[in-house]
């Protein structure tokens, strides 16, 4: 962008020039506009301020991943469509889809290629260990409160300081590793008081948590080449696709022909065919404003929202679906962020004394 100049027309005679210099004549030249202005484009947010612009993203973020919580709950336990493998995989194909569009289209991060057989497996890798930890999570709201599964999901990082520590031997310092504890005392709690406990539930949204968990130690390894580092907008235009090919086989083997069972439904009931699509966009949308999110706040923010987001989430559910909760529970769960909070501060202190 050019700024406003200021022009000084003098006379061509040097010898007059002191004389002109009581005669100048100033003129104004217009700040010049950008391609955008000219041409009538404007991009999103570029009419919002940008605190404005940050709320809203968070807001978006906020929504979408309690949004896409309790449609899931919804979905397997209330509606009565219990494919959790087949509604995972229409997650991803929706991913695939529209990452595709968002990268190559839209342009809103360089696409980035896999270079070598060596990557693909490697992110093959990472990709079977994500399908394993999304089919627990959504299996597990079939059986379990969305309150419940947020509490079991705080204690995430709980499990990757033991596979960071097994696969790694990395130690972490003895406030890290105390700051733990009220994270597994807060689950213990909430666990012996839930009033609709599930054990098969409740196995399953752990092993959801501990993938999740895995998958983030083993990625660190895995991709720690520089030229391999993949913006996690192309990881998951790349992973999708490798996740739905991973599941097919699955649904087909657990859940028979449900793409058929589903038009069959869809005749007499059309709304199923709306709340699929609708369903399977949000997850793409949780994924796309975690993006937004760091990109406009930082990775911190992101976990501290996070945290806020369990708890939400957990509210939410109550209010919407009535499930029963107790004291004991509330305490437990509250206990258990308050837990993770710490582990977040004693992290966050390890690296600066590292340094």
């Amino acid at each position: 962008m050019v700024e406003a100049q200021k022009w000084t027309r003098r006379m061509s005679n040097p010898r007059l020039d002191t004389a002109a210099t009581a005669d100048d004549h100033v003129l104004d030249i217009p700040t010049t506009p950008t391609a955008e202005v000219r041409n009538g484009i404007y991009t999103f947010g570029s009419h919002l301020t940008p605190n404005l612009l940050t709320a809203v993203i968070i807001a978006s973020w906020f929504m979408s991943n309690t949004g896409v919580l309790l449609l899931n709950k919804y979905l397997l336990s209330f509606y009565g469509y219990r494919y959790p493998i087949f509604l995972t995989m229409l997650h991803m194909l929706s991913c695939a889809s529209y990452s595709y569009i968002a990268i190559n289209f839209l342009e809103i991060v360089p696409k980035q290629h896999i270079l070598s057989k060596k990557q693909f497996f490697k992110i093959f890798a990472l990709c079977a260990i994500f399908c394993f930890s999304v089919v627990c999570g959504n299996t597990s709201l079939r059986y379990i409160p969305v309150s419940f599964n947020q509490a079991i999901g705080a204690t995430t990082p709980f499990f990757t300081a033991i596979f960071a520590f097994i696969i790694t031997c990395k130690m972490e310092s003895v406030k890290v590793y105390f700051a733990l504890l009220p994270v597994v005392f807060g689950i213990v709690l909430a666990t012996n008081s839930e009033p609709l406990f599930n054990l098969f539930g409740f196995l399953v949204c752990i092993g959801s948590t501990a993938g999740r968990a895995l998958k983030s130690v083993v990625q660190g390894i895995l991709l720690t080449n520089e030229a391999e580092k993949l913006h996690s907008m192309n990881l998951l235009l790349y992973m999708a696709p490798m996740a739905a090919l991973i599941l097919l086989p699955f649904s087909l083997y657990n859940e028979g022909n449900v793409a058929r069972i589903t038009l069959e439904k869809a005749k007499t009931d059309s709304f199923i065919i709306l709340l699929l699509i609708g369903n399977a966009t949000v997850a793409y949308l949780v994924n796309l404003t975690n993006f937004l999110v760091t990109k406009h706040t930082s990775a911190l923010t992101l976990q501290v929202l996070g945290n806020a987001k369990a708890a939400l989430a957990a509210i939410v559910s109550v209010m919407v679906f009535r499930n029963p909760v107790t004291v004991t529970g509330v305490t437990g769960f509250a206990v258990t962020i308050m837990g993770i909070v710490l582990y977040s501060e004693a992290k966050k202190r390890s690296k600066i004394t590292t340094y």
